[in-house]
């Protein structure tokens, strides 16, 4: 068993969120997130961030897997201060922005209350 960077269920998702997951970009906020961020983000239970997230890491959304391919300057940081995590679906291997996590360029997973998000350690 790999070992669990993080772990989020998401509670809701904003009145935008759904226009940036067909574009490919997953937008979390944890649940206090300010409203202007909250109409296009998925809302989620903070939890902590137990490790640093590096390329090679896995994303599991529900039962589909993803590989890690780059990871912004910022996005630990955001991560472990605001639950913020930026999931862009494009196949990239440098971050675009300082706070994206770039995965494999695959069709995006379906997203809804009571999904489940884990990120850990690659092999």
């Amino acid at each position: 068993m790999s070992k669990l960077k993080y772990k989020i269920t998401v509670v809701s998702l904003g009145e935008l969120a759904q226009e940036f997951i067909d574009s490919g970009i997953l937008v979390f906020f944890g649940l206090d997130a300010p409203e202007e961020l909250a109409e296009f983000s998925i809302l989620h239970q903070h939890d902590k961030l137990y490790q640093e997230i590096v390329p090679g890491d896995i994303v599991k959304i529900d039962n589909e897997t993803f590989k890690i391919l780059a990871v912004g300057e910022v996005a630990n940081q955001n991560i472990a201060n605001l639950g913020h995590l930026i999931l862009k679906f494009n196949g990239y291997t440098e971050a675009e922005m300082p706070g994206d996590v770039s995965v494999e360029n695959v069709p995006v997973p379906v997203v809804k209350p009571g999904t489940v998000i884990e990120i850990t350690a690659g092999q």
